[in-house]
């Protein structure tokens, strides 16, 4: 049978979709940080997820086609799970740390993607890419600045939601190989709901109708986000559409500053810039050498 040729790339259409995709994911730190912390992180986390199964509908026909076997079900109650924890990280980060500093720090992901995926599933780190990890931890440190200003618990928080979504997305991978895309998101959506239930409920607060209509926006912006994703990633090769995702960090510094009165700081631009000239490595590395990787293409906002 003849396999069917590829698409042609269409590298303007994949930076404009990526371009997209950052506003889209800036636009929900924003809503977030407008949401402050009146509600608790595990409740708006919860929140926005629960609001969010709307998005699920179009995706029954392929959920209810999946066999679930009692290993594919554990799998899928894990990654909730991790993603449940890294999303109230997440949520708890926002209202407390700068955007600039939460869209930098947020690009470590696919770092600790990389190195679980060498202790985990057996991938080699060559030389090239040992230094790219050992560059990205080192805009880490020009970004938090240990010993010349006061480490929050914001910045904690965020570098756990980096490793922790680490860990979801090497479940990810795993479960990608064995059914299809839809009913790994839509099972993200669902076991992230239930674990975060308990947790809302311990120390949940009612609602206004006003948090409530951010929370639905902020689902309607990531989920458009990760589509319009989805859509770059196909028109364009990840080494065109990659350098865009560093446009997020400038939106987020521009935003904090215009509207937040959050100071510009040149250590985060620095830091920041790093880690992502170090996740552009490794992307580009693997599309020479023509492997299947699983690091993120993209240290798009988790949520």
């Amino acid at each position: 049978m003849t396999r069917m040729a590829p698409p042609p790339a269409r590298p303007v259409a994949g930076v404009l979709w990526m371009l997209f995709t950052g506003l889209c994911f800036v636009g929900v730190t924003a809503l977030v940080k407008v949401l402050g912390p009146r509600v608790p992180a595990p409740e708006a986390a919860f929140l926005r997820y629960a609001l969010g199964l709307v998005f699920l509908l179009p995706m029954l026909r392929p959920i209810l086609n999946t066999r679930f076997t009692r290993r594919r079900v554990g799998l899928f109650a894990a990654r909730g799970g991790l993603h449940a924890c890294g999303v109230m990280m997440w949520f708890f980060a926002m209202t407390r740390i700068p955007l600039a500093e939460l869209t930098a720090l947020n690009y470590l992901s696919p770092v600790f993607v990389t190195i679980g995926a060498a202790l985990f599933l057996g991938e080699k780190l060559a030389i090239r890419r040992i230094a790219a990890i050992a560059a990205a931890l080192v805009g880490a440190i020009i970004i938090l600045r240990p010993g010349f200003r006061e480490v929050s618990p914001g910045h904690l928080a965020m570098i756990g939601t980096a490793t922790v979504f680490g860990g979801s997305y090497l479940l990810a991978k795993v479960l990608a190989d064995e059914v299809s895309p839809a009913v790994v998101v839509s099972m993200l959506s669902v076991w992230v709901t239930l674990g975060l239930a308990p947790f809302a409920l311990a120390v949940w607060v009612a609602p206004t109708l006003h948090e409530l209509t951010i929370l639905f926006a902020v689902a309607c912006f990531a989920t458009t986000g990760h589509f319009t994703m989805t859509l770059a990633l196909r028109a364009a090769p990840i080494t065109v559409t990659q350098p865009v995702t560093f446009l997020q960090l400038v939106w987020a510094m521009a935003l904090g500053a215009v509207v937040f009165g959050e100071a510009l700081d040149i250590w985060v631009v620095l830091g920041g810039g790093l880690i992502l000239a170090s996740i552009g490595f490794i992307t580009w590395r693997e599309a020479v050498v023509r492997r299947r990787g699983v690091t993120p293409t993209t240290p798009a906002t988790k949520v």
